[in-house]
């Protein structure tokens, strides 16, 4: 999972090759190029977990690891530079039995809305049930939904704009769904949207980003046909359409994205390949794109990170700006030239 925090995106480690689980006692800091040893209440080592930025904090729920699913909740720091886990054990309501590959939202900045649509435990298969944690509280609690609650489900995708949740496609059964429903997180009540457009291929292991007030954006996932896919599409919930993003990459499944500067989603992780193939096709690049037209600003850092190198003009000038843009430059430079090599 990533997360963007004063301008650093975040990312938790999740699996590697050879069905390897990586050590959830570090976290990569992009922006600085830089890993932080992590201490204190250290989670287990897990893939499909659901995670959020809350206040500066990080929150981890569920997943699983090589005992089996959780339904533990972890809490880290990211803005004080201890980086220390606790975990955080519930003193009113009944925590939610163990599970994995589940969507969590944040709901007024200060309540954690959990949408289990993912395997569990006790009985394998799929649920629908919604339950919300109060951090400040300790507190669990299940509210009563209503309208027409979507079906069952797992590695669905999920993005929120304003006081609405909205979830499209994942796996259901033996097929993989490009629904879309959204969730009144007032009334608490769902209502499924009829797209009046083309609409994406049934997929699961997507991202959906909020991008705008009224704007999702779907990348990647696993279609139908066990096919990673590589499109992106917008979704304008005003107008009920989908239009396709015009800029196809790399293939990716099981990915995390986040919004990042200038309304860019930056895509982090995953994997290129089927996802049961797992000593090969996974990913520690990242993808960005572009949501909207850049500022004068933005199109002159990158012309300058993209030609200083040959530009012996520009190399001169460069250590002429001041020290703040010669820092932004300079970290562009470096994600060209990552990019160049991957």
């Amino acid at each position: 999972m990533c997360f963007i925090v004063t301008n650093m995106l975040y990312s938790l480690q999740s699996v590697a090759g050879q069905d390897k689980y990586l050590p959830s006692d570090e976290i990569w800091v992009c922006d600085l190029e830089e890993v932080f040893q992590m201490a204190g209440e250290v989670p287990p080592s897990m893939s499909g977990t659901c995670g959020c930025s809350l206040n500066g904090h990080m929150y981890i729920f569920g997943g699983y690891d090589k005992i089996g699913q959780s339904n533990q909740i972890f809490c880290v720091n990211l803005t004080d530079g201890k980086y220390t886990w606790r975990s955080i054990k519930h003193k009113i309501g009944s925590a939610p039995s163990h599970r994995d590959k589940l969507s969590c939202w944040i709901h007024k900045g200060s309540y954690l809305v959990l949408f289990f649509f993912q395997l569990e435990d006790v009985v394998w298969g799929w649920n629908n049930e919604v339950h919300v944690f109060d951090p400040v509280h300790a507190s669990w609690s299940e509210p009563q939904t209503h309208g027409r609650t979507p079906t069952p489900r797992a590695t669905q995708a999920s993005a929120t704009l304003g006081c609405r949740g909205y979830i499209c496609g994942g796996r259901v059964m033996g097929t993989r769904m490009s629904d879309i429903h959204c969730l009144d997180l007032e009334s608490w009540t769902w209502s499924e949207i009829i797209p009046v457009s083309t609409t994406p291929v049934g997929r699961s292991w997507h991202t959906l980003t909020a991008v705008s007030d009224s704007s999702l954006f779907l990348f990647g996932g696993l279609n139908v046909d066990c096919k990673p896919m590589n499109d992106g599409w917008l979704f304008d919930v005003q107008t009920k359409k989908w239009r396709e993003h015009p800029f196809k990459t790399k293939p990716r499944l099981w990915h995390t994205a986040c919004l990042g500067k200038d309304s860019d989603v930056i895509v982090f992780g995953g994997s290129c390949d089927y996802i049961f193939n797992i000593l090969t096709g996974h990913c520690n690049d990242a993808l960005i794109f572009q949501m909207q037209p850049y500022s004068l600003y933005r199109i002159c850092e990158n012309y300058i990170a993209k030609n200083v190198k040959n530009c012996e003009v520009l190399r001169h000038q460069l250590l002429l700006l001041p020290p703040k843009l010669v820092t932004a430059v300079q970290r562009r430079m470096s994600l060209y030239r990552r990019n160049s090599i991957s």
